[in-house]
């Protein structure tokens, strides 16, 4: 799919949000991120996580144990492995021996990683290892990313990363009360309300430094969709046509 998309595009960003380490050896994600690359001209962010699905894991056949285990040793072989082209990695539950990416992709350090997870210690100082971007969600109004802020800088602080070397992201779900009576179960936070309203939301995250935001828009539907499109347009300053 993203390579469909990266053939069809030609300038924005694509990614993953986020896949699932799970489900492929993470030397051959690597060299599939890095052909990505290469195809949308350096356009690729891989998004990547421990997974949490467990369904999905029963209807795979895949283990559904030591997630975090597995999700720390994958990032020993895929962070080395895009970043300088080669990894020599054996551990309890992935190896990758002699490994190595060539030709390598568009950008001499590789795709950026970005790191999908919750406030997990561990997970978060996984995150503070390895990753380029953190990504947590779900997230309403700005001020729901104060005390995940907090965390996230914690973690950096406590293996010695300036903690402004790490991209933050948020994942938005966006509620239209009027389009979908019934709220969504699965928000933690929820961001509802005009255009206007979502524009100031989306100048709230810049000024608290998050590099990327994404919505999940409940309904999605083409009213939601215009919306939407409003408010980015109000954000941006880009007179309505």
């Amino acid at each position: 799919m993203l390579a469909a998309l990266a053939e069809a595009t030609q300038r924005v960003e694509i990614g993953t949000l986020v896949t699932c380490n799970s489900f492929r050896n993470p030397a051959i994600l690597a060299k599939m991120a890095t052909t990505v690359d290469e195809v949308s001209h350096g356009r690729l962010i891989l998004g990547f996580g421990a997974g949490w699905n467990e369904p999905e894991y029963h209807a795979f056949g895949l283990p559904f144990d030591h997630r975090v285990d597995r999700f720390e040793e994958a990032l020993q072989i895929l962070k080395p492995l895009m970043r300088d082209g080669h990894v020599d990695f054996a551990g309890r539950y992935y190896q990758a021996r002699n490994c190595e990416i060539v030709p390598r992709g568009p950008r001499p350090e590789g795709p950026p990683l970005m790191v999908g997870s919750e406030l997990g210690p561990r997970m978060l100082r996984l995150t503070a290892k390895y990753a380029d971007l953190w990504n947590t969600g779900y997230m309403g109004k700005p001020e729901t990313m104060a005390d995940r802020l907090v965390k996230i800088e914690a973690a950096c602080r406590e293996i010695g990363r300036d903690p402004a070397t790490l991209g933050i992201t948020a994942f938005i779900g966006l509620w239209f009360r009027d389009l979908q009576a019934k709220k969504p179960s699965f928000f933690n936070n929820l961001l509802t309300g005009t255009p206007q309203d979502i524009a100031a939301a989306m100048r709230g995250y810049a000024k608290l430094g998050v590099q990327h935001i994404m919505f999940q828009c409940e309904p999605y539907n083409p009213e939601a969709r215009h919306r939407l499109t409003e408010a980015l347009q109000l954000y941006r300053g880009i007179e309505q046509q």
